[in-house]
């Protein structure tokens, strides 16, 4: 009971074998949790066991000869049994065991190799006429080597089943596994040298050789339990459990021993994890009494690094650390770790710095360089494209070049403040420019939210967040001396000149004050649960990025030990309870989120990223718009195009000099052409043709003397055209 492993094998006779089990059952060792095998000592003479021991010895599992049945068995036993109580009519159990059906056919093999050999010559040779004991005057006979070697190569079928002799010893090739349950045994399963464990004998369906215990039928254990023991327990008797602490100079937050310590004596150290600790063998399901050392040398040093502690556990020197250990993949192949009960990680932890917004470039820091750029290729995008649409139908984008480049790009850009005051013509213009005043009032908004906030809100950034950068700029970082942090860093890449070691918060914030430039740091890596602490004291820093998952702090123990199931199961309890809470508060080691930097420190500028959509959907629109005026212009002057009297050259220029000049179908132009002359509202056109019209007639009442006075009838030209005189008249007197 004291040993911590739970199998045994008991090899007796039935005798003895018995008083063992029933000092077991009185013990309690023959409950849950334990496991009994008994060997072909006790299973071989079965009949023997007395059925009282068998209550004692329920669970038990046990191997056995297997003797398999045949018509020749069964009838040899009824005759044997009939046989033996005529002769013993006292005895009650008359069954043979495996040793009778053995004798029975050793005598038979016997029998069998003597019939080969013959019976002609069956002298003996008397090897010493001066035998002073009966054995000595035995005969040898002459027969002998070869009746050996006959009965060697002798194999049949007997009683016992197949019988033969392997070197000279009794082949049994098949054992039967066997359970204690109830007045009985009740078989489980087979073992075959060739095929392995079996549920039967039927080997048809098996391919290979097999130890697995799905082959088994059910086994019910010590303690009428189904589920199969873990093999090892908790002695109820040992000793105290004997658990390393590591003496620690810095962060003693989480492990202090006090000073002044005796070597090998017992301490009574005090941090974070210990109180986690005391915590949990609270929680266990039985008591465990265990006393805390030192790991540290005469001069009061930690007596080497993390990883030569839990060695100590491995050399079997402890049986337990305790402490800030770090669950590694490299120490869980020698130990065994419980589940574990610190948040997991490794991060990275930058100073931060104000920032006041000072800089008279500030108005560009709402956005990034991208979208400043896009932005700006849109607004000139816009304005060629409204003055494509635009200049041929409206009188306000026309005139000359620079002035057709300034009212169209005036427009584009005016419509940011909504201030353009030039009237569209064109339908698709108007479309483009629906949506482009959609893009540009989200595009201003958003402008105006980020610049406000720049300006009104005080703006903590880290000095850095990219570990590349530190790379770049060859800084120099930190980590925590003896911790397997450093090598993480120098697998990120830095070199170990530009790496300092910290033993304490306090260490730490000198190396940030001092900065890279003074041998001192501008970053630092450690695990979270320092990086709490550290947090927690100096204000002015943040985590900005995860390096590493590990699975942060747990208690070591031995590999295999069966505390570590109960432990783990203690420390989840913990966790889940407001104890754990209480301790850290207590120690000032709070929850956070450390997941990413993006989480704690993010851009503040507004990327092309979140208005890729909104260009595009204006840049299709706008497209689509010149598509269908090209398609428009080009099919409105075709005649033009299939002029095969001019060049193509020639037809390239026509066409140009007709895009550049006015739509005269446009209704905006309201200009009349006449064959021979126009005007417009009474103000003559000049170079128009008016037809000259009939003088009107001298109204009644006009005297005589008015009428004589009347000018005569202007004769036309040698072109039919009427005199300006004439044609001013006329204008008048259609005025009139």
């Amino acid at each position: 009971m004291t040993m911590q492993t739970r199998v045994f094998i008991v090899h007796m006779t039935p005798e003895l074998g018995s008083h063992v089990f029933d000092k077991a059952n009185e013990r309690g060792m023959m409950g849950e949790g334990y496991v009994w095998i008994i060997t072909t000592g006790m299973t071989n003479v079965w009949s023997l066991v007395n059925r009282l021991d068998m209550d004692s010895m329920q669970g038990v599992l046990g191997v056995r000869t297997y003797i398999p049945k045949s018509k020749a068995l069964d009838s040899f036993q009824l005759r044997w049994k009939r046989k033996f109580l005529q002769d013993n009519p006292s005895y009650v159990n008359a069954d043979l065991d495996i040793f009778g059906l053995w004798a029975y056919d050793a005598t038979f093999a016997l029998a069998m190799a003597v019939e080969k050999l013959g019976t002609t010559n069956f002298n003996f040779d008397v090897s010493n006429a001066n035998a002073r004991t009966d054995l000595e005057s035995f005969g040898v006979s002459q027969n002998g080597p070869k009746l050996i070697q006959l009965l060697s190569s002798t194999r049949f079928r007997g009683l016992s089943g197949e019988f033969g002799f392997i070197n000279g010893q009794l082949d049994s090739s098949v054992f039967q596994i066997i359970n204690v349950n109830g007045n009985g045994e009740r078989g489980v399963g087979f073992w075959t040298p060739k095929y392995g464990v079996v549920k039967k004998l039927d080997f048809r369906n098996v391919t290979g050789y097999s130890t697995s215990k799905s082959n088994l039928g059910t086994i019910i254990w010590p303690g009428d339990s189904q589920v199969d023991p873990k093999g090892l327990g908790i002695p109820m008797y040992r000793k105290r459990l004997k658990i390393a602490v590591p003496p620690k100079n810095g962060f003693r937050e989480f492990v202090s021993v006090p000073a002044g310590t005796i070597p090998n004596s017992t301490v009574t150290p005090t941090g974070y994890c210990i109180d986690v600790f005391n915590a949990v063998m609270k929680a266990m399901p039985y008591k465990v009494s265990y006393d805390f050392y030192a790991f540290e040398k005469p001069d009061c040093e930690m007596a080497g690094d993390y990883n030569d502690l839990i060695d100590q556990v491995f050399y079997g020197n402890y049986d337990a650390v305790v402490g800030d250990v770090s669950i590694v993949a490299n120490r869980s192949s020698y130990v065994d770790f419980t589940l574990p009960f610190t948040e997991s990680g490794v991060v990275m932890v930058v100073p931060i710095r104000t920032d006041l917004n000072k800089n008279a470039w500030v108005f560009l820091k709402p956005l990034t360089l991208d979208l400043w750029v896009t932005s700006g290729c849109f607004f000139v995008f816009i304005g060629f494209v409204i003055w494509v649409l635009e200049h041929r139908v409206n009188e306000n984008f026309r005139g000359p070049l620079l002035y057709h480049i300034g009212t169209s790009y005036w427009f584009s850009f005016a419509t940011i403040t909504f201030s353009q005051r030039e009237r569209l013509v064109s339908n698709l213009a108007r479309f483009v420019v629906v949506i482009w005043c959609f893009v540009v009032l989200i595009l201003v908004q958003s402008y105006t939210a980020s610049l406000a906030s720049l300006l009104t809100v005080q703006q903590l950034q880290p000095t850095v967040t990219d570990v590349n950068e530190l790379l770049r700029k060859k800084e120099n970082v930190g980590y925590h001396d003896g911790s397997f942090v450093q090598g993480i860093i120098q697998r990120l890449g830095f070199d170990l000149s530009k790496m300092k070691n910290f033993n304490s918060t306090d260490d730490l914030n000198e190396l940030f004050t001092k900065g890279s430039a003074n041998n001192g740091i501008a970053a630092a890596f450690d695990e979270i649960p320092y990086m709490k602490l550290f947090l927690a004291k100096y204000g002015n820093y943040t985590i900005v990025k995860s390096i590493s998952k590990i699975d942060g702090f747990g208690f070591v123990f031995p590999k295999g030990s069966p505390l570590v199931a109960d432990v783990s199961t203690a420390v989840l309890t913990v966790i889940e309870g407001d104890r754990m809470m209480q301790i850290e508060e207590a120690w000032s080691i709070k929850q956070t989120n450390c997941s990413d930097s993006r989480t704690s420190v993010s851009s503040r500028s507004l990327g092309l990223g979140s208005f890729w959509g909104l260009f595009l959907m204006v840049g299709v629109a706008a497209i689509l718009a010149l598509i269908i005026f090209v398609s428009e212009f080009l099919y409105e002057h075709k005649d033009v195009l299939r002029n095969t009297e001019i060049s193509v050259w020639d037809r390239i220029l026509e066409m140009l000099k007709i895009f550049d000049d006015r739509d005269p179908n446009a209704h905006t132009f309201k200009e009349t052409e006449i064959r021979e002359g126009g005007h417009y509202d009474g103000v003559r056109i000049r170079g128009a043709k008016v037809p000259v019209e009939e003088p009107a007639e001298v109204p009644a009442e006009v005297p005589v003397e008015a009428a004589a006075e009347a000018p005569a009838e202007a004769p036309d030209d040698i072109n039919g055209t009427a005199s300006p005189e004439t044609e001013i008249h006329h204008a008048n007197t259609n005025n009139s």
